[in-house]
């Protein structure tokens, strides 16, 4: 079994960018970036890590990548970042100093908009699974390629998933904190819900930081939407299902853009995370096929083997931006960054992930890379939308919190 320690991760530190091997040996192409191992985003983080190590784990063994004549292999020089975005700028900076050439992105949007600045000014492509926020696709970035559609499309699939309940619902009440990521899913959730003939109230913004949000549950008892949609980060969205739980704030649906998705957060809250949304960018029963892992199945069946940490679907989308940089580099022909930009732009490569398309601002294309609606059903996340990939009918109403378990 591997076991992730921060002392691991950055034994890799004084690595060169490329790496002289042994005759016939692979050549090492360095992958850098920083990745929350601690502070408030570990959670979440640590799975991309794990992802990112899967897959370059699995190349390895797969005796490593044809590219232009030559056989290569990545090799990870990551940092931990603690979840501090003023320490993320001050590492990825360093390491573009010791000229590492390709960079893999840390987890939140606050971290990933100001170190792929820097990147995006050396020209040394950034591929990620960490930031969705507009900010990051929308300034004429070249360099930065995301695994998911920027914020303000994200929502389009679980806008569908809500028209197709019956009875619909009909009102929605929408959380935010003050980070750009959750400020552009809030705002794209409004426009998404009301273009699709649903009342919805003013977003309510929510501290970066968040300590209490009883002032605003006592506002949804009063106003009692059939809906409450929060696009929080894991920690805040923990924060936000124990005091409704606690101050018994019911509604007929609850959705949280991060959070439910981690064993970590339904550990938590228990038998209350049970009829709780979310959104998935993977399933493992998804129809998926793949050269690295043979399918969606496969990588899970490989992951499971080889980790212990609980399997979500950020570890795949860690595992994806690997898969990404691999396919890219064969169409390159080396690891030059600038062929490698090129690549990573035109690619539209089918793997265990779905098919990897970018739009030409870098962001995950929003109907090829959208997300599924999961559900939390018996301490488990079924997907309930859309269709064509669901594994359980949705729990519609959900049951108020003394009913559950």
């Amino acid at each position: 079994m591997i076991r992730t320690t921060r002392r691991a991760v950055l034994a890799t530190g004084l690595a060169a960018p490329f790496v002289a091997r042994a005759q016939a040996q692979p050549r090492a192409v360095v992958l850098g970036g920083s990745v929350p191992m601690t502070g408030a985003a570990a959670e979440t983080g640590l799975n991309v890590l794990h992802g990112y190590q899967a897959a370059v784990k699995r190349i390895d063994e797969m005796g490593g990548i044809q590219a232009g004549g030559q056989t290569y292999r990545f090799e990870l020089r990551l940092v931990d970042d603690a979840s501090d975005p003023s320490r993320a700028v001050t590492l990825i900076q360093r390491q573009v100093d010791e000229r590492v050439p390709l960079f893999l992105g840390s987890f939140g949007s606050n971290i990933v908009l100001p170190t792929c600045a820097i990147t995006e000014r050396a020209r040394r492509p950034m591929v990620q699974a960490g930031g969705g926020s507009d900010q990051i696709f929308t300034q004429g970035r070249r360099y930065v390629f995301g695994m998911f559609p920027r914020a303000t499309r994200q929502f389009e699939t679980v806008t569908e998933f809500f028209k197709s309940l019956d009875p619909r619902p009909r009102t929605f009440a929408v959380l935010y904190t003050n980070d750009p990521f959750s400020r552009f899913s809030a705002e794209g959730a409004k426009v998404s819900l009301t273009n699709a003939g649903f009342q919805v109230s003013d977003p309510v913004q929510l501290p970066a930081t968040v300590t209490d949000v009883t002032t605003v549950l006592a506002r949804i008892r009063e106003t009692q939407p059939d809906v409450l949609v929060a696009t929080t980060h894991d920690e805040h969205s923990l924060l936000i299902t124990r005091q409704m739980i606690s101050s018994n704030t019911n509604v007929k649906l609850a959705y949280f853009g991060l959070g439910p998705q981690t064993a970590a957060y339904r550990q938590a809250v228990g038998r209350y995370a049970d009829s709780i949304l979310t959104a998935s960018y993977w399933a493992s029963n998804a129809p998926f096929q793949c050269p690295y892992f043979g399918s969606a199945k496969g990588f899970e069946e490989y992951y499971n083997r080889n980790f212990q940490r609980p399997l979500a679907y950020h570890m795949a989308s860690g595992a994806a931006c690997i898969l990404a940089f691999a396919e890219a580099l064969k169409a390159a022909g080396s690891p030059d960054p600038a062929k490698l930009r090129d690549a990573l732009a035109a690619m539209d490569f089918p793997c265990f992930y779905g098919r990897i398309k970018f739009t030409p601002q870098g962001d995950g294309d929003p109907i090829l890379m959208g997300t599924l609606v999961a559900q939390v059903q018996n301490g488990k996340l079924e997907i309930v939308g859309p269709p064509a990939a669901a594994t359980a009918r949705p729990i519609w109403p959900a049951p108020p919190w003394n009913e559950r378990g």
